[in-house]
């Protein structure tokens, strides 16, 4: 799997619609992601991973908390993640639970969490469990091992290191 392009929209620290296009680092499938502490680099893994299994590299955040704080009611909260695999390319959108502005009328309604897998022929996937399932299937990885083999986390590459070959 090769992201090609991250976009995020009041999710997190993200207020404006944010791309971050991966695509312009070539084709080697390998980079690294670096900067100062705060500068957001957590929530771009979140973004991905988010995208694709519904869950963020830190199980203390949920969806309900990955809503930017700066979001009103009339601010949709979303991650689409666009991806390479076997040559073949994928969109996967997914929004959190949150407070929305009603369409008619005053006040605010819960907009439930949302999931959209677009495979190659154009034809979409909208069940959380099916997205799931494809995900895994296409990938060959569920969650956890995912964000093992994406993220190596600061303070965890000596952990990584003295691992045994299995759990590595």
């Amino acid at each position: 799997m090769r992201p090609l392009t991250l976009e995020m929209h009041m999710f997190g620290p993200y207020i404006e619609t944010t791309t971050v296009d991966f695509s312009r680092f070539g084709e080697g499938g390998v980079f690294l992601i670096t900067g100062d502490t705060g500068a957001g680099k957590t929530t771009l893994f979140d973004g991905m991973v988010y995208a694709l299994y519904g869950r963020v590299t830190n199980d203390r955040r949920t969806g309900p908390s990955l809503r930017s704080d700066y979001a009103t009611p009339q601010d949709a909260t979303w991650v689409r993640l666009t991806f390479e695999h076997a040559g073949l390319t994928y969109v996967v959108e997914r929004s959190p639970s949150y407070e929305r502005t009603l369409k008619r009328g005053e006040g605010t309604t819960r907009q439930e969490a949302q999931v959209c897998l677009t495979l190659p022929d154009g034809t979409t996937v909208e069940n959380d469990n099916q997205v799931k399932q494809t995900i895994e299937s296409l990938l060959g990885l569920d969650f956890e091992q995912f964000r093992q083999v994406s993220m190596l986390a600061q303070g965890e590459f000596l952990k990584f290191l003295l691992a045994k070959s299995r759990d590595r």
